[in-house]
């Protein structure tokens, strides 16, 4: 028996399962620094502005000088960002503005609306800049879309991290971000979340094992859509079947799953939740239950700006010598 329901390949944007929407995955080997965030290196032959082909390992994205997003709207669903390495400056027309990356996670509720910008400075100015950043959209109850937007941050040192062992000893590392595992609870999500009631069982691991190591994940109620991501490594073994690095697999609940690492160490992100089963009508950044209140929120954005833009570039960064650090639109202010 396997609780291997369905096999994918993995792309830069990964299938996922209701209650998620997708999940962005930019892994970029940026080169050296200029002294002003941006590339050392000539941007000759790109598309700037929509720089997505890969040209040796490394993407502008929407960005001119610095890599990144400039100021866009979203509506209706949440931003769980994990920067496993390298730095994002946020802000947002909020007023609110960090930078934050080396493991760090933000959490956002687009809600009824917000602009932000994501822009990658590039602060290493005598080795490469690497960024490797999941973006997962997790969607909203109609009863929440129109909640006030809001965002906050879980810092790398905050967020627990659960180590088992094998019976030889090699380990499996798993990073907590949103839910529990063996009785360690991951930092509060964002309060309007369809992941602030634990009954809708929202788990998001970043799991590592050694070399050889084993794994099983403990079974759940039947109703849950549980996926795991394989994104680096070797190959591994789910429940005796082979699976080469850059496969997702959607899991069957109610049976355990067991995994054995190959000969590298090996790289997952894990989502599970129990599905909303509302209609999803999606118009890029606007992720809304009808054309209608698509329609609308278009209407809003173009009349309101959801805010309007508070900074004075679309392609706004931080200070190059600023640390990690968050600014809420309160004022709050976190320094790491």
């Amino acid at each position: 028996m396997t609780s291997i329901k369905t096999i994918r390949q993995l792309g830069s944007q990964w299938v996922t399962q209701d209650p998620f929407l997708f999940c962005a995955y930019h892994h970029d080997i940026f080169p050296q620094g200029n002294g002003h965030m941006a590339p050392a290196a000539s941007l000759e032959g790109r598309q700037i502005g929509r720089d997505f082909q890969g040209k040796d390992g490394w993407n502008m994205y929407h960005g001119s000088k610095v890599p990144g997003f400039p100021s866009h709207p979203h509506k209706g669903f949440e931003t769980v960002t994990i920067v496993e390495k390298g730095l994002v400056d946020h802000s947002d027309s909020l007023g609110a503005a960090g930078r934050f990356g080396e493991g760090d996670v933000q959490w956002m509720t687009a809600g009824r609306g917000v602009m932000h910008s994501e822009m990658f400075p590039l602060l290493k100015e005598d080795t490469e800049n690497e960024l490797l950043l999941f973006q997962i959209w997790l969607n909203l109850p109609q009863k929440s879309k129109q909640v006030p937007a809001h965002f906050k941050m879980m810092w790398n040192e905050t967020i627990p991290v659960v180590t088992k062992r094998d019976s030889s000893g090699r380990a499996t590392y798993i990073k907590v971000i949103s839910g529990r595992f063996d009785n360690q609870e991951g930092p509060a999500p964002a309060p309007d979340s369809w992941a602030a009631d634990p009954t809708n069982d929202v788990q998001i691991w970043h799991v590592h094992m050694d070399a050889g190591a084993e794994f099983t994940l403990p079974e759940s109620s039947t109703e849950i859509n549980r996926t795991l991501f394989f994104y680096s490594g070797e190959s591994v073994t789910v429940d005796g079947k082979r699976i080469p690095a850059r496969h997702s697999l959607d899991l069957a609940p109610e049976a355990a799953t067991t995994i054995r690492n190959g000969t590298k160490t090996a790289h997952f992100i894990f989502l599970q939740g129990k599905p909303l089963n509302e209609q999803v009508v999606q118009h890029g950044p606007f992720v809304m239950n009808s054309h209608q209140e698509i329609q609308q929120a278009i209407y809003e954005f173009q009349r309101t700006q959801f805010g309007g833009w508070p900074w004075p570039s679309e392609e706004h960064t931080h200070p190059r010598e600023r640390g990690r650090f968050a600014i809420h639109a309160d004022g709050r202010e976190e320094i790491k």
